[in-house]
């Protein structure tokens, strides 16, 4: 073997099956219907995405989704997980799992629960006063 396909060799392995780019797995889409999902934000199976005993019927609503989308789907039926634990267990990066998210939102079959800011969250201190007050009585 001559330098180059040696280089080639080690850069490209047989095991390692097709090398799919992200913005092929989302037809070229960096951004989803919602733009602002945080990787903290959870992922929550819709109702309308169960049949009665329960299973998703994801397949049912929409022949169009990718496997990627049902594998969303299956992984939120189980409990609903954070944008990041879904990237992580799909092993797909995080920017491609939130379009897929947003494919999902506007087909109505999940919807997101975003955590409260901390700003939004009462003062400690005045929780405390509330707490004192209320054994007082």
């Amino acid at each position: 073997m001559n330098g180059e396909s040696q280089d080639a060799a080690r850069w490209y392995d047989d095991a390692a099956g097709p090398v799919v780019r992200p913005y092929a797995m989302t037809r070229g889409r960096t951004r989803g219907g919602t733009d602002d999902l945080d990787l903290i934000a959870v992922v929550v199976l819709q109702c309308s995405a169960q049949d009665p005993d329960g299973s998703a019927s994801a397949e049912a609503a929409d022949r169009t989704l990718s496997p990627e989308h049902l594998d969303i789907v299956d992984r939120c039926r189980e409990e609903p997980q954070s944008v990041a634990e879904l990237a992580t267990g799909l092993d797909l990066p995080v920017g491609v799992v939130r379009v897929f998210i947003g494919d999902l939102i506007d087909a109505d079959l999940v919807r997101i629960s975003r955590p409260v800011p901390p700003a939004d969250l009462p003062d400690e201190e005045i929780l405390r006063e509330v707490i004192t007050g209320l054994r007082a009585l």
